[in-house]
């Protein structure tokens, strides 16, 4: 009977672990504010990035301000590869990040160490 009970909760986490990894989850998106001297957005760093998801417009200047709530190692830095940029960001402080906005396109960002990611869709 103890064997077939160690069965099912192993089946349950091997289920419940596929859909943590695997599984369709909604993510937060948000646009940037515009104003009349370019764009800006605001990213909460907190157990992952919210919004996740950020829509700019091209062409127009843009302002990413990162202020970061969760103290773990993991989140110390913000990398957008495709724009060279890598910086950190230190714990209840504002860091303010520009990029380029020239090119339409979907760029991803992370954390140093990979496991947390964000997007940025110009269009």
């Amino acid at each position: 009977m103890s064997q077939i009970i160690v069965l099912i909760v192993g089946l349950v986490l091997i289920v419940f672990i596929a859909w943590w990894f695997f599984g369709k989850h909604e993510v937060s998106q948000e646009s940037a504010t515009i104003s009349a001297d370019g764009q800006s957005a605001t990213v909460v760093v907190n157990g992952g990035y919210n919004p996740a998801v950020l829509k700019l417009k091209q062409g127009v200047p843009v302002k990413l301000t990162f202020n970061r709530k969760d103290p773990t190692n993991c989140l110390e830095k913000v990398v957008f590869p495709d724009f060279g940029v890598d910086a950190d960001l230190p714990v209840g402080q504002d860091v303010v990040i520009t990029i380029d906005t020239s090119k339409a396109g979907e760029y991803e960002y992370s954390c140093g160490m990979h496991m947390f990611h964000g997007k940025i869709i110009i269009k």
